[in-house]
């Protein structure tokens, strides 16, 4: 079976923001609430495509503005590649990494959880011990 073949999307929506910065900037980006997302091209027993995301924060340097967007100009794109650059290349393999281990373990288990079927589990009765 081939391994399966993942796309990463990420979700750099929701950020905090300073309201005023530096006298004259408005709602300035300082820390990005962030989740990367990970498709599978394979699909289960229903036809659904195998997911895996994992989230955090990543904070977003205000040290040396230069290029200001305003927030009403920022997209998705922006933030997301503001925030891939800030963690590093090798912390960005990292995550997907992990991701693509996640499906893998999801394509493949090592351990499954089974539930015994109703009319096979044994009821014992309880006992009331007499006492004196």
């Amino acid at each position: 079976m081939a391994k399966a073949k993942n796309t990463y999307t990420w979700n750099c929506r929701t950020v905090d923001c300073y309201p005023t910065f530096e006298g004259d900037l408005k709602d300035v980006v300082y820390n990005v609430h962030w989740r990367l997302n990970c498709t599978s091209d394979k699909v289960d027993a229903k036809g659904n495509p195998y997911v895996a995301s994992v989230y955090g924060t990543q904070a977003i340097s205000t040290e040396d503005i230069k290029d200001f967007i305003p927030f009403a100009d920022l997209s998705n794109a922006t933030v997301s590649a503001w925030v891939e650059t800030t963690m590093g290349d090798e912390e960005v393999a990292e995550l997907k990494s992990n991701l693509d281990a996640n499906i893998e373990s999801q394509i493949n288990p090592t351990s499954v959880t089974l539930q015994i079927e109703s009319e096979n589990v044994v009821e014992e009765e309880s006992s009331e011990e007499e006492s004196e």
